[in-house]
This record gives C-alpha cells, structure tokens and sequence, in this order.
C-alpha cells in the first residue's frame, strides 16, 4: 500500500463514536441506564460514565488497545518497531487512566470491540457492571 493511501486510510480511524462505541450505547440505553459521553475532566475521558454510580466504561478496540489473545490484535508487517511502540504507549496509557480512576474511587469496565459481537453475553456483562 503507498504511504498516501495508507495515510488517507489511517485519517478515517476516529476515536470517538466508533462502531463498537455505538453498539455499547444503543444496547445501554436499551437497558435503561442513562449516561454521560467522553467525560473530559475525569482520567482517560471514559466513552460513558454514570456519575450518580461512579461507574466508568472504556470501548476499546482490539488492535489499538492489544486485547490479548485476540485474532483481531495483530502486528502490522510494515515499520514495526513504531507500531511496537505506539502500541505500547496505548496500553499504558489505557493501564494509568484506569489505575487513576480506581484512586477516585470509580469502578471501571474495559469493553473489547470483539465483545460486541455477543449482545447477548454483552448485556449481561453490562447488567452485572451497572447493577
């Protein structure tokens, strides 16, 4: 692939209101939970937060974020010490926001993108998370 296609590939990704961020809202809001989007004053600026449970929720997508284990986690063959790295930075990144949370006091749930496959199993999930 040339740089400028993978370039102008690379530009679409957003980092909010992705596909599986939207499965998880349509289905929590199914549920009966109502929430707040992208909290910028708490750490990581969690994709939902239900301030009145001190509940935050993490949508995170299997390749940015290196779910362990999953098919969908695989290392680029192209430049991959940068990708290493990068990688690398994301998970921390993702460890320090959750961590910080946790010393507020915030019950946190990591969401992986192949999770959003099973609604079912997805919803009992969020069930037991939000009470």
């Amino acid at each position: 692939m040339s740089p400028s296609k993978r370039s102008a590939l690379m530009s679409r990704i957003r980092g909010k209101d992705t596909g599986p961020e939207m499965i998880v809202r349509r289905l929590v809001h199914c549920l009966g939970y109502r929430y707040r989007l992208h909290h910028k004053k708490l750490p990581g600026t969690p994709d939902l937060v239900f301030t009145k449970r001190k509940k935050a929720l993490f949508v995170h997508g299997c390749f940015w974020h290196r779910h362990e284990g999953c098919k969908n986690a695989v290392m680029p063959k192209t430049r991959p010490e940068f990708w290493r790295e990068k990688f690398h930075r994301n998970v921390e990144r993702d460890r320090v926001a959750v961590k910080d949370l946790d010393k507020l006091g915030w019950e946190v749930l990591v969401v992986w993108e192949c999770e959003t496959k099973d609604l079912d199993e997805l919803g009992r999930k969020l069930c037991s998370f939000l009470g």
